[in-house]
């Protein structure tokens, strides 16, 4: 079985889909793929499903999308030479819950972890251009927001959101390390595009700054921070971080060897930087 989530969602067996077009059984089956290989509980199935007022007749229902996602597995089965196989093999019932079963096949988040931990170590080991490469292959599986066309309860929510900003990281380094390359002039139209997207995103504002330096436009550099100057104080009453003050105060007295150490400190793997968000403009 192969698995898609970072875009629309595709689940195909003997590369037949068996995504259903109904709203709920889509639910379940994005909620299952997301725990590929592990036991997701009904009662998180159920929360997913109706949050925390399930109906009365919720884990019926639930039994019922179970029963539709087996019959469009069964059907990708006559497609295999696996006679043996099963639909209650690939979505099997376990004590407490439902495990789907990949049987070794794909899985683009987990391809996707693995590409990103080899740059993030290449990053580490100073080599930037490795780093550059494996970081852009790993973005490279993304084809959208994830799940972007699955109706999402709170816990495919809160698995979307934990993936974009796994992406956000990924994407954060391998800018940084294309500036490391001298690539400012190239990452110049990305990155203006990306802080007109994610608009309190320090980071991002301050790689910008830096290409923009670099590239010799010195007064479009500090404008850029005095745009995200006014972003953060008018809508959360807060300055920028020092970090990207002491860039700022690099620029505006043209030091030539700014480096990106004069930047914010780029957002750790795996983890939240303070004031980002993904509201767009």
């Amino acid at each position: 079985m192969d698995i898609e989530v970072l875009g629309v969602l595709s689940v195909r067996e003997n590369g037949v889909s068996i995504v259903p077009t109904a709203p709920k059984s889509r639910q379940v089956l994005a909620l299952l793929a997301l725990h590929a290989d592990q036991v997701v509980p009904v009662t998180a199935l159920v929360e997913e499903l109706w949050g925390s007022e399930p109906p009365r007749s919720a884990r019926t229902t639930l039994q019922t999308y179970v029963l539709q996602l087996r019959e469009l597995i069964g059907e990708a089965l006559t497609h295999g030479e696996d006679e043996r196989c099963t639909p209650k093999d690939i979505l099997a019932t376990v004590p407490g819950g439902y495990r789907l079963v990949t049987r070794e096949g794909t899985v683009d988040f987990r391809e996707f972890e693995c590409r990103a931990g080899a740059g993030y170590r290449a990053m580490d080991a100073e080599d930037y251009s490795g780093a550059a490469r494996r970081l852009a292959d790993a973005l490279s599986l993304w084809t959208g927001p994830a799940l972007t066309d699955v109706q999402a309860g709170i816990l495919i929510d809160m698995e979307a959101r934990r993936l974009e900003e796994a992406r956000l990281s990924v994407l954060d380094q391998r800018i940084e390390a294309d500036l490391k390359l001298g690539r400012h002039r190239e990452l110049l139209p990305e990155l203006t595009v990306l802080v007109n997207q994610y608009r309190m995103h320090e980071s991002l504002y301050g790689q910008l700054m830096l290409a923009l330096h670099r590239s010799g436009r010195r007064g479009e550099a500090l404008d850029v921070y005095q745009r995200l100057r006014n972003t953060l104080v008018s809508e959360l009453g807060l300055e920028p971080s020092a970090a990207l003050g002491r860039l700022q105060r690099a620029i505006l007295m043209a030091r030539s060897d700014v480096a990106r150490s004069d930047a914010p400190a780029a957002t750790p793997p795996n983890a939240t930087r303070g004031r980002v968000t993904t509201r767009t403009v």
